[in-house]
């Protein structure tokens, strides 16, 4: 498949297989496939009423894919919900556990087929569940915030087989007294007041060129069809804010991407304009993407990037503001402070 005809698209995957199932197998092969078919019959319905789709379905895997991390996580719930009361029928050494894995990401989609490290994030953090558990990764985690009654338990960022760096992973817990409550989790590290004005700075400098290059000097003509778009563009001026880059110390990460909330979160309270949320936006975190790509992805016209380098008592944030459609630098700036 050539490069260009290689169709990407954000989603949240959801993963599923048998604890023990080998061991079900070589003890009853009959009884396993009668009710592996009938625990895939339950679990495929409520895919589909929580507006999933089931992808593959080979042995004892599953794998299914949803718009919304909220839909994959409530209905991975209502799946281990249902296939326990199921499994209270059968006799104790024939019950049949389904460990489930959600991740949201970058997928490659083909035909009714979708690959890529998005995939294999989401049955990585599978692995990690207990059989009629459920395991999410740190992207899954982060957009789910409070939306649903449940609880989590962090487990920590875990080195996974073919993956290149650490996945943070939580477990998921159902029972009422867990709801709203995140076990395990350590406060990060607040951002010095310094860099937070420095971030502000920016917002207050990108938002008003932004806006004064849309409303007075935009091209009359738009310079990427529609069709060139996952999304349509927005009748109002729209942004990403990519995730600023850490340059030198690997301890000084939570300031970059500390840097990148408080540039998302100031812009987002304009209503003038049309901001993407920093989930979508962190998952190009650590990947040499083009921000045209960026741009055809997420459905925007401009997009912010940065970095931030730190020497001694002295700290470098460089911004810089891009009509990504074009490929034209808008505005760009250093800011040089004393830590």
């Amino acid at each position: 498949m050539a490069t260009g005809d290689v169709k990407r698209k954000l989603t949240a995957i959801f993963s599923a297989d048998v604890e023990g199932y080998s061991r079900l197998m070589g003890e009853d092969e009959l009884a396993t496939v009668e009710t592996l078919t009938s625990h895939k019959e339950t679990m495929g319905k409520l895919i589909r009423q929580y507006r999933g789709r089931v992808v593959d379905s080979t042995g004892d895997n599953l794998l299914a894919e949803f718009a919304s991390v909220v839909d994959a996580v409530q209905c991975a719930v209502e799946v281990q919900q249902v296939l326990s009361s199921k499994n209270e029928a059968l006799p104790e050494n024939r019950r049949m556990y389904f460990r489930i894995g959600i991740n949201s990401g970058d997928v490659i989609e083909e035909g009714e087929r979708i690959y890529g490290d998005g995939v294999n994030v989401a049955a990585r953090v599978e692995s990690l569940a207990k059989g009629g558990g459920i395991s999410i990764s740190g992207t899954a985690y982060d957009q789910l915030g409070k939306k649903l009654p449940l609880g989590y338990e962090y487990l920590g960022e875990q080195t996974v087989k073919n993956i290149e760096k650490p996945v943070r992973v939580y477990r998921v817990l159902t029972g009422a007294e867990a709801a709203g409550k995140v076990i395990g989790e350590k406060r990060p590290k607040p951002i010095p007041w310094r860099w937070a004005a420095v971030a502000i700075a920016i917002v207050i400098l990108a938002a008003g060129v932004l806006a004064v290059w849309n409303f007075y000097f935009r091209p009359a003509l738009e310079p990427v069809s529609e069709e060139d778009m996952a999304l349509p563009l927005p009748d109002r001026p729209s942004i990403a804010v990519l995730p600023f880059t850490n340059i030198g110390e690997p301890e000084q990460e939570y300031i970059a991407d500390g840097i990148t909330e408080q540039i998302i979160t100031a812009l987002a309270r304009n209503p003038y304009l049309f901001v993407i949320a920093s989930n979508s936006t962190f998952t190009y975190k650590g990947k040499p993407v083009k921000v045209q790509q960026v741009s055809r992805e997420l459905g925007v016209r401009h997009v912010v990037e940065g970095s931030i380098q730190r020497s001694g008592d002295r700290i470098r944030i460089t911004a810089q503001l891009i009509d990504a459609t074009r490929g034209e630098h808008i505005w760009a700036e250093n800011y040089d402070r004393d830590c």
